[in-house]
């Protein structure tokens, strides 16, 4: 019998996991992929705040990032700066593969290549049925997490509600011309409704991707071809990846003996489809609220609800107005983009993001709403304003 069985070696799996077995804590790590971080789509840029925050290992600290350039449709570019490094690009593989080891090093046990298929709760425990490497198994714990990323279906007897809005993700490694650092380009032509991105990563190599809600793969295709046209980019180095991402979180992400984190309970940024911060955050909360769960050995639904009100506490607002400014987005065709753009160049955002000194990487919802005041009246920026007091009931 263990502790805790996690689902799901990704960031918030491996930290939940090496944190419980620093109380002492007994810990099982199930995984389906043979090898950590192996098929993942996630461009891994996280803001200084989260490095510093989770003591991050700069080992899987690839690029330093302190401006980003947007394309409007036409092709006209806005570039916007800060004058110290204000996000970091994680080689994904390298930053799942550290975490795990420093799990490891704590006591934590790891069950690679292994598929659930079944989870019971019960008065006693948590029966998780499993294939691993051709065999059936059977494990047993006090307690679940399920951290296994987005639309896993995995039945759990206490499901805690349906993933709502979400959009599909798709990316690949591609060769640099040259390092012109983070690109982002919008258009309906390119990612409608949403965005591409090119991140360079190491010398000479990058991500380019973007995330649409329908035609992924063609829309995919058509900005790589773009981006070798203009000689952005050269060859692709290897496949295109493709990943759902939340857009929504649950309603409930915790119930009796189980809880969900991460990409699995939806704790992602609705405007960029980052997933980091928010899910380590809610990992973190998450410990505390396990390590009372299994020290009291009291695993009812009311005892694990804990969790839901704190890290609801600490991030709904935050999510509900990015996702009310995803909602406003998303209706925009590109002459009110372009129209966008011209506004912000004629008022100078660039300057006025040097010396903002409420800039964060990762609160989106307010700072969106600093640019609206700074901005003034205007089309969307001016419905932006409403996200301070609209609420979006969930579906």
């Amino acid at each position: 019998m263990y502790d805790t069985l996690i689902i799901g070696a990704g960031p918030t799996g491996n930290y939940i996991a090496a944190q419980l077995a620093r109380f002492g804590h007994r810990v099982m790590v199930i995984e389906r992929q043979v090898r950590f971080g192996k098929s993942t789509c996630c461009t891994g840029i996280v803001g200084k705040e989260c490095l510093n925050t989770f003591s991050i290992g700069r080992e899987a600290v690839v690029n330093e990032a302190r401006s980003a350039t947007f394309f409007a449709p036409s092709g006209k570019s806005l570039e916007l700066s800060r004058p110290d490094t204000q996000a970091y690009i994680l080689d994904r593989k390298i930053f799942d593969d550290y975490l795990a080891r420093h799990a490891q090093a704590q006591g934590v046990e790891y069950l690679m290549n292994t598929r659930v298929n079944d989870i019971q709760t019960s008065s006693t425990g948590v029966r998780v049925a499993a294939a691993s490497n051709g065999r059936k198994v059977v494990l047993e714990g006090k307690c679940a997490v399920l951290a296994c990323g987005f639309g896993s279906n995995l039945p759990v007897g206490s499901r805690s509600g349906k993933e709502g809005d979400f959009v599909m993700g798709a990316q690949a490694e591609v060769a640099l011309s040259d390092d012109r650092g983070v690109e982002v380009y919008f258009g309906n032509s390119v990612a409608p409704g949403f965005f591409a991105w090119l991140v360079p990563t190491i010398a000479g190599q990058g991500l380019a991707g973007l995330m649409t809600r329908s035609h992924t793969s063609l829309h995919m295709q058509e900005f790589l071809h773009s981006l070798q046209a203009s000689g952005r980019i050269g060859s692709q180095q290897g496949e295109v990846k493709f990943g759902g991402i939340p857009l929504k979180p649950l309603r409930r992400t915790s119930g009796k003996r189980i809880l969900y984190v991460g990409d699995a309970a939806g704790q992602v940024k609705p405007t960029t489809g980052g997933g980091i911060y928010y899910g380590l955050t809610c990992a973190r909360i998450a410990v505390d609220v396990l390590h009372r769960a299994i020290s009291r050995n009291e695993f009812s639904s009311r005892t694990m609800s804990r969790y839901d009100r704190r890290w609801k506490r600490l991030l709904l607002r935050e999510l509900r107005m990015g996702h009310r400014a995803r909602w406003l987005f998303e209706r925009l065709d590109d002459h009110q983009i372009e129209r966008l753009f011209d506004l912000a160049r004629a008022r100078q955002i660039d300057r006025w993001m040097q010396h903002y000194d409420g800039f964060s990487f990762d609160g989106h919802g307010q700072l969106l709403l600093a640019i609206a005041r700074y901005l003034g009246p205007f089309g969307c920026f001016s419905a932006v304003r409403t996200l301070s007091t609209g609420w979006l009931r969930p579906r």
